[in-house]
């Protein structure tokens, strides 16, 4: 039997097939969904395993790689004070670079002359992902076993005394600065590339005194490889609460801590800044992160990108308050 087909009928057949066509062109068209299948970089602006931030990031990544579904590659970019690594952030244009910072990112934005980046215009927050208290160490053969009797040596031996941080403008640097200006004291400042090779020329004797990252100091404390005069936060520290605070021992309003955050270029769109602090806040969430940050006495912070920012500006204000009051300058 032969079925006829109106032209009316084979004309709204023809016209579904170009609709269908259409559609899946349509579908096919559509870009795959950020970052598209490419590596998201963070740029960490110290040497690899050279400090606490670095470590952080490489804990986070991974988890946030997952959750991707594409590779997360950290990318040390050390040097001036963190400058080169924080500008090489604020400089990228491929929508798929972040940068790891801490307090010297506050700091830098006083302190440092002709910064080659604005701190705020050029950069925005992501996430506040942690903080840990820090301590002032010395080395075992110094001839003090506390805060007193450090001062007392320092003022009996002005200029004597050495002390290291991981950068000009850190929070090691910032914390000496302190120090000296609340004890009337002077001590000569080494900055090094980094935690690490500062908490190796400590351990060898080659400097006096550090301010550094508790979770990184303690095992040597412990170890008898070297000595703790006070940790940096108002109360004790709850993964050391053998080692009495500054503020407790004659300083009340000493107070330092270190934080790290991500930030991005300011151009980049806030869906993909929004993506990745939910990310970033799912990583936190992780078992193994907080067990991995909870065994090292790094508290989590998590939360919103205008709660980072909040923090920004609040620790800006903060330093450059106390730049101005102690006449601290980079050598």
């Amino acid at each position: 039997m032969i079925r006829v087909v109106s032209a009316k009928r084979l004309a709204l057949r023809a016209t579904l097939a170009l609709i269908c066509v259409g559609s899946t062109a349509m579908v096919q068209a559509q870009p795959a969904p950020w970052p598209g299948n490419q590596p998201v970089r963070v740029v960490v602006p110290f040497p690899a395993g050279a400090s606490t931030l670095d470590s952080v990031v490489r804990v986070i990544t991974p988890e946030v790689a997952k959750y991707l579904a594409s590779p997360v590659v950290v990318d040390n970019k050390p040097g001036a004070g963190t400058v080169i690594g924080v500008d090489a952030t604020a400089k990228a244009t491929d929508g798929r670079t972040f940068g790891g910072v801490a307090n010297s990112f506050t700091v830098n934005h006083t302190l440092a002359k002709n910064l080659p980046y604005h701190t705020t215009r050029d950069l925005q927050p992501v996430i506040l992902l942690a903080r840990t208290a820090n301590v002032l160490a010395a080395r075992p053969g110094l001839p003090v076993n506390n805060l007193a009797e450090l001062i007392a040596y320092a003022k009996k031996n002005p200029g004597k005394l050495s002390y290291g941080s991981f950068g000009n403008g850190t929070t090691a640097h910032f914390a000496g600065e302190m120090l000296k200006s609340m004890a009337g004291i002077y001590m000569v400042h080494i900055p090094y590339r980094g935690q690490g090779p500062a908490l190796t020329d400590l351990l060898g004797g080659n400097i006096d005194l550090m301010f550094g990252n508790l979770p990184d100091f303690l095992p040597h404390i412990r170890s008898g490889k070297l000595k703790a005069m006070g940790t940096t936060y108002l109360t004790r520290a709850p993964s050391a609460p053998e080692i009495p605070t500054i503020a407790e021992q004659g300083y009340p309003k000493f107070e330092t801590d270190s934080w790290y955050g991500i930030v991005a270029p300011s151009g980049m769109s806030k869906e993909v800044v929004a993506q990745m602090n939910a990310l970033m806040n799912r990583a936190l969430q992780d078992p193994g992160v907080t067990k991995n940050f909870s065994d090292r006495g790094i508290e989590i912070i998590g939360g919103t990108s205008a709660k980072f920012g909040e923090h920004i500006n609040s620790e800006i204000a903060k330093y450059a308050q106390i730049v101005k009051t102690s006449n601290m300058k980079i050598d």
